[in-house]
């Protein structure tokens, strides 16, 4: 029966592996190189004094809408240190905000996911693509909470100054991103939930939440909240996705003279949005808290 175990794992292995493969477009060498081209030009800019709106930088790689081309941009502007990330609900790690860093600048760090086949979708990718087969990031199931989250990180070793830390978990994203202390990242993505419009409301931590549980915009936090939470945590909100959906904060000793700070009712500006914040009336007498 071991020999048969064996072998359903090394076919689901090349399956998942095949699967992710078809993605290595975005990591060629015509690609790469003109990425460079684009962070350097950047910096040239920035020497010059030419200010640049992270709103028009945007592009896509990796990342599910825009956000690789705006986190580019904002590591023109801070420069690259540790070259180290979190992703925490990376997916299979290649729909990912740090895929594109860590394919074509060089990155290391932890994923965490708590779909299994993901998880193992991601592994066979990083494993075997040429870029990080020799090094390829730590990938790790797990269901995320406040409580666990601090010492998966420790576990993999990872502690203090990081480049980028990205939360998408659709539920505890601000109770989680509250929470970390093991690592101190420079930049930070996360999603917020533009149906809950300018309130600053926070759904309460359940730590054995699961999307969509009662109701699929239950969950979350507010443009608001989230903007007074990285306030908290001595950070600014210099951008968001095209949609306004991932807010991208930047600690508050990175270069605020080339990156500063919006507003949360700049970034939820988006044409989409207003009928996405109808969706709240359906929910708008349950509980919530704020930041």
């Amino acid at each position: 029966m071991n020999w048969a175990k064996q072998a359903v794992k090394r076919f689901l292995d090349r399956l998942f592996f095949e699967q992710a493969r078809s993605r290595w477009a975005g990591s060629n060498p015509a690609l790469k190189a003109a990425q460079l081209s684009l962070y350097l030009q950047y910096r040239q800019l920035f020497a010059q004094g030419v200010a640049i709106k992270p709103a028009e930088t945007g592009l896509r790689i990796y990342s599910g809408t825009d956000d690789d081309g705006i986190l580019l941009f904002i590591f023109a502007a801070i420069g690259f240190k540790s070259r180290l990330c979190v992703d925490i609900g990376a997916a299979d790690g290649v729909n990912s905000n740090c895929a594109n860093l860590i394919l074509n600048f060089g990155f290391g760090g932890l994923l965490l996911e708590g779909d299994e086949n993901n998880v193992r979708t991601g592994r066979a990718f990083y494993e075997r693509h040429p870029d990080t087969l020799l090094h390829p990031p730590s990938f790790r199931q797990a269901m995320i909470t406040a409580e666990n989250i601090n010492p998966l990180i420790a576990d993999a070793g990872l502690a203090g100054d990081i480049d980028l830390l990205s939360v998408d978990i659709d539920g505890n994203d601000f109770w989680v991103w509250k929470a970390i202390s093991q690592v101190s990242p420079r930049v930070v993505v996360i999603e917020t939930h533009v149906e809950f419009g300018l309130r600053n409301i926070v759904v309460p931590y359940d730590p054995a939440y699961r999307y969509p549980g009662r109701h699929p915009d239950y969950h979350g936090a507010s443009p608001v909240a989230m903007v007074e939470l990285g306030r908290q945590k001595g950070y600014r909100l210099v951008a968001t996705n095209r949609y306004g959906f991932n807010f991208i904060f930047v600690r508050n000793d990175e270069r605020p003279d080339l990156l500063p700070a919006i507003t949360a009712e700049e970034a939820i500006a988006h044409p989409r949005n207003p009928e996405r914040m109808a969706r709240f009336e359906a929910i708008k007498d349950w509980a919530y808290t704020s930041a």
